[in-house]
């Protein structure tokens, strides 16, 4: 029977014993010295002790032997550790007793004297066995207990303790059957690669024409866009090993250690160029000296100065590319980026429209859908998520549909999963009373009909008063077609309308605010501090920037907060600036909520009825109170041109 084919648990039994090879002798060892004493602690024959040759022998209790003593029939007695050897002599010839010995007994040499009978010592003991016990066990025991230890310390630290600086332990070494057609969307950043595959495939190619192929090849992107996948694709297409690592594995507590783990990695990718060397995450590595604080011996800096220097160390010669993928290129190290090392960095962003539907379609291709489904609905819905997101969705959507029992996932299902992800789960357990349900209906309204009616806002696709999320009492689902790189100045201050319609309708409507809009009021003061302060759309500040954020993918500023390099009083004048310009923002957005109250009060009954309506129904609502009241079909002046395709399609 092959390994493969024992049970499991004989197959771990079995690696860990090959795994402790002296741990298994030293088991062995000591089972068989706890036999051998056991042998050896047999009563010794009388022959042993006396070294003579007797014609007859009895083994007898150790009263019958005091009491043959006694009566005179015991010529000669010799005395041992455990055992009283004695002869005597009769009508029937003589006759050797033994016994084991009690001790201690204080009659029996008065008895021995007292009857004339010759008695001796002889030593039973055995030098084998107390060298056994006294020296050889103990340094078994010992030394498999260091074995032991050291054993945990190399799946610890990657090395044994003579030669911790191994790699062997973090690295993941593969021939990856992940093939470019497994991937959907990333075209541009496929398209970057392909040239690093033919090298990999025929390197002789470009050696002959004296062509340099970058070494290091720099994936960019947010979280969860495929840098890792992408990665494994490269490696798949050439059929070459991956050798794959962690950049904080380098990183350990005994100094040397990083720097010897990654001599340690080019060497075994060395011996089988040609190969791809992925270092995931590599700002955990890579951070810059300059920014670091730490002194110029620390572990991490002698670590990364050992990588700089392997990365100069090889030749085009050898056909090695190292990849790393990080999402804070923004804190590397520039020693790290210039030409020679990491010197080609490709993006890997999130997906456009077109990618999006193309992941759909790759993870959906082993989930049972109805026909319903609409996945360039889901894909629309979607704008702004990674694949790793969309992913998630189609598994969030297949759980959802498997706790109703149904046969196959349906559209509702899709729907339901993209806004989990977006908002959150439903908290339908969460006890709100009338009275807060009521306000959060008017609050949702307001915002609902001030994405409609106003341009450049996204529009509408549903409004709910069910919680959700951790603090959520309701939301207002506004989701965009296309990812949004470049945003006009109409468009912010309709998204800041947007924000403060919920805190306006709860003013105009039940005649008192509430702590509801707190996040709103957040948000609406930072894009309009950004408007000021760093996009140069005020005449407050003119073309000034006020603010330098460095954003990376996290979404976290680096370096975060004012530059100091203006004046206390143009910082008051902005203040007030802001404060002015929400203020006037705040009174438009009242203006226009007076104007469609019957809307808001159709909405919020609705709300209150039905606890979710579709956009469909918003827009429902909006249209048939403009053509009731004479208004100017505000909720349908929204076009392509405001930058917001979902207003033709949602």
């Amino acid at each position: 029977m092959s390994q493969n084919e024992m049970p499991p648990e004989n197959r771990r039994n079995n690696n860990f014993f090959n795994n402790n090879p002296l741990l298994l002798f030293a088991i062995f060892a000591i089972a068989a010295i706890m036999v051998f004493k056991y042998v050896n602690s047999e009563p010794a024959t009388p022959s042993a002790i006396t070294g003579q040759s007797s014609g007859g022998s009895r083994q007898v209790p150790y009263s019958d032997f005091k009491e043959l003593v006694k009566r005179g029939e015991i010529k000669q007695v010799t005395i041992g550790k455990t055992t009283i050897q004695a002869v005597g002599g009769g009508t029937m010839g003589q006759t050797t007793y033994f016994t084991r010995r009690i001790a201690p007994d204080e009659t029996l040499l008065p008895l021995l004297e007292e009857k004339g009978v010759a008695y001796g010592g002889v030593s039973e003991e055995n030098w084998f066995l107390d060298l056994i016990f006294s020296w050889v066990l103990p340094i078994l025991i010992f030394f498999g207990i260091w074995m032991l230890l050291t054993s945990r310390m190399q799946k610890s630290i990657g090395g044994s303790v003579l030669g911790f600086g191994s790699a062997k332990g973090m690295i993941n070494s593969e021939k990856p059957g992940v093939k470019f057609a497994d991937m959907a969307g990333n075209d541009e950043a496929k398209e970057e690669v392909k040239e690093i595959i033919d090298f990999l495939q025929h390197p002789d190619r470009y050696i002959r024409l004296g062509a340099k192929i970058p070494k290091g090849i720099l994936l960019v992107g947010p979280p969860g866009t495929g840098k890792t996948l992408l990665a494994k694709a490269v490696a798949g297409e050439a059929s070459v090993p991956f050798f794959s690592v962690s950049a904080s594995g380098f990183i350990e507590m005994f100094v040397g250690v990083g720097a010897a783990r990654v001599r340690d990695l080019f060497e075994q990718a060395k011996k089988q160029a040609p190969a791809i060397v992925f270092i995931d995450e590599l700002d955990a590595l890579g951070k810059s000296r300059a920014a670091s604080g730490f002194g110029g011996n620390d572990e991490r800096e002698q670590t990364l100065n050992q990588l700089l220097a392997e990365m100069d160390g090889y030749g085009s010669s050898e056909p090695i590319i190292v990849i790393a993928a990080t999402n804070r290129p923004e804190i590397l190290d520039p020693a790290l980026l210039r030409p020679g090392r990491f010197d080609r960095q490709v993006l890997v962003d999130k997906p456009d429209f077109k990618g999006r539907l193309e992941i759909l379609q790759v993870h959906v291709k082993a989930v049972k859908l109805s026909p319903n489904v609409d996945l360039n609905l889901i894909a629309k819905m979607t704008a702004g998520l990674a694949g790793a997101d969309l992913a998630n969705i189609v598994n969030e959507a297949t759980l959802l549909a498997g706790r109703k029992d149904k046969d196959a996932v349906e559209n509702n299902d899709m729907r339901e999963a993209v806004e989990r992800a977006i908002a959150g789960l439903e908290k339908k357990s969460r006890r709100i009373s009338p009275k807060e349900k009521r306000i959060v209906a008017y609050h949702e309204s307001g915002h609902a009909l001030l994405a409609q009616t106003t341009k450049g806002a996204r529009k509408v696709n549903k409004v709910s008063i069910i919680p959700r999320g951790l603090a959520a009492l309701g939301y207002t689902l506004n989701t965009p077609e296309e990812n949004k790189y470049l945003i006009q100045k109409h468009e912010l201050i309709a998204e800041v309308d947007v924000l403060l319609g919920g805190r306006a309708a709860e003013e105009v409507f039940i005649g008192e605010i509430s702590t509801g809009a707190g996040n709103d009021l957040d948000r609406a003061t930072d894009i309009v501090k950004s408007m000021v302060q760093i996009y140069g759309m005020s005449e407050v500040a003119g073309l000034m920037v006020m603010d330098r954020r460095q954003v990376g993918f996290l979404g976290s500023p680096y370096g975060y907060g004012r530059s100091g390099d203006y004046s206390e009083k143009l910082a008051e004048e902005c203040d007030l600036h802001m404060k002015k310009f929400l203020s006037e923002r705040y009174l438009a957005v009242k203006s226009r909520l007076e104007t469609y109250r019957g809307a808001i009060e159709e909405m919020s009954a609705a709300l209150l009825a039905e606890e979710v309506i579709e956009g469909d129904k918003v827009r429902e609502i909006i249209v048939a109170f403009e053509g009731a009241n004479n208004l100017p079909p505000l909720c349908s002046t929204k076009s392509k041109d405001d930058g917001d395709l979902m207003s033709e399609t949602a």
